[in-house]
């Protein structure tokens, strides 16, 4: 009798996946108060996406007051109704003590539900406790595999931190190759400190070969992009340079990233 349930459930749901496309296409209009009165209705009956969409737009103040105990209330509803971006939304309030006692075990909860539905933020997140370990216990071998997870999905921070990693032999081999491998996709994408940490290993000849320009050019975009890593190798990487040389580097840093596939 599935195939029959199948028949019956499809007219119910379609409208709601309907109305959830316009909901989104306002949203990428900048319309949020057009989005959330349709998402309203759908969160009263029940659907835990849209339920997430009100709690992050409370949470921002997107088309709406912020109000960080109401976008609890919504995102908690989200969460236990499985969605993995309500997780990971509430995760982001009990890390910030955001409408919400501060409880970074909590956050890590359910940033580990998230991610185990595939939510690749949530795996960079998590990922990102478990190397620091300074909110919950540290556990270099997890946060590894959800780094490589995320990284998977696209996720530019984590394939930095796979960088870090290997960089830094942390539950690998210490293979500088490998690390500037991955700082070299995470730069491509706009990382910041993947383009510093690229910029370094091209300054000092560290897994790439030695290039002062490209170097200095990886450098300059990432303190654009507001990266600490990059300050520490700046004056050395200039001093390496002339005059029509950093020119050259400052050139290259002003021109559009290629478009590249994660």
């Amino acid at each position: 009798m599935r195939w029959l349930d199948r028949l019956v459930r499809k007219p119910a749901e379609a409208p709601v996946a309907k109305k959830m496309a316009a909901a989104f296409n306002a949203v990428q209009r900048g319309d949020h108060a057009s989005a959330l009165a349709i998402w309203e209705p759908l969160a009263q009956m029940g659907v835990a996406r849209a339920q997430n969409n009100i709690g992050a737009c409370l949470a921002e103040g997107r088309g709406v007051e912020h109000n960080p105990e109401l976008a609890f209330r919504w995102l908690t509803l989200a969460a236990e109704g499985n969605d993995p971006v309500g997780q990971r939304n509430l995760a982001a309030l009990y890390f910030r003590g955001l409408g919400v006692a501060q409880d970074y075990r909590r956050a890590a909860e359910l940033y580990r539900l998230a991610s185990e539905q595939g939510d690749g933020p949530a795996q960079d997140m998590l990922s990102w406790m478990l190397l620091e370990g300074e909110v919950i216990e540290p556990d270099v071998a997890e946060a590894q595999r959800w780094a490589l997870a995320a990284a998977g999905q696209g996720i530019a921070s984590a394939m930095t931190r796979l960088g870090m990693l290997h960089h830094n032999a942390l539950g690998v081999a210490r293979d500088p190759a490998e690390a500037a491998r991955w700082w070299r996709r995470a730069a491509f994408l706009g990382d910041a400190d993947g383009q510093a940490m690229l910029g370094a290993a091209c300054h000092l000849g560290a897994g790439v070969e030695a290039d002062a320009v490209t170097a200095l050019a990886w450098l300059l975009r990432a303190e654009a992009r507001g990266s600490s890593l990059a300050t520490r190798y700046m004056a050395a990487a200039r001093a390496a340079l002339s005059a029509d040389e950093v020119a050259e580097a400052v050139h290259r840093a002003a021109q559009p990233l290629p478009e590249v596939t994660p």
